[in-house]
């Protein structure tokens, strides 16, 4: 299966990934569907490639919802996220490829865990409206756009982040 086809979402505060939920999206025709009926379609479709916990199938479902109306260009309620959650979003050139092994590096630095995900969906990196890339994003903060910033700063932005989250 070409790793293109998994995509990660985000299910009770945790990036899961799951393979084609891009296909099943498409099978969708929202006309004549309610949510209800969309999230069980999407949750079947899901269910036949991947390994659905029975006791996590309604968060699945309304994952899966969300997802697809984000692809339908619909708002939605972010999901919270446990932790720090940390995305480099850039089309995977070298200089995305480069921030984002960075981030990696300075994370096992510090022996810290945070979920490190590389946004490359188009429409998804549309939504950042940013100016350029590589970008690297920090708990929904854009901290630095258009350039590989040097392990000093990226470790900085973190700690500043890692403390946020322990004084919520």
């Amino acid at each position: 299966m070409a790793q293109n086809n998994i995509k990660q979402i985000m299910i009770n505060g945790h990036l899961v990934g799951v393979v084609g939920l891009c296909e099943a999206i498409r099978k969708i025709n929202p006309q004549n569907q309610s949510d209800e009926e969309i999230k069980n379609i999407l949750l079947n479709e899901v269910a036949s490639n991947n390994y659905v916990p029975s006791n996590a199938r309604g968060a699945y479902a309304r994952a899966l919802l969300r997802e697809f109306k984000i692809a339908q260009g619909l708002s939605v309620a972010e999901e919270p996220v446990n932790g720090l959650n940390i995305e480099v979003v850039g089309m995977g050139c070298a200089r995305c490829d480069q921030l984002e092994k960075d981030v990696r590096d300075v994370l096992s630095e510090m022996q810290l865990a945070a979920s490190l995900r590389h946004v490359t969906d188009v429409k998804e990196i549309a939504s950042y409206k940013l100016l350029g890339s590589p970008a690297l994003v920090i708990n929904k903060k854009v901290v630095s756009v258009g350039e590989v910033p040097p392990k000093s700063k990226i470790r900085q932005w973190i700690i500043d982040a890692n403390e946020s989250i322990r004084k919520k």
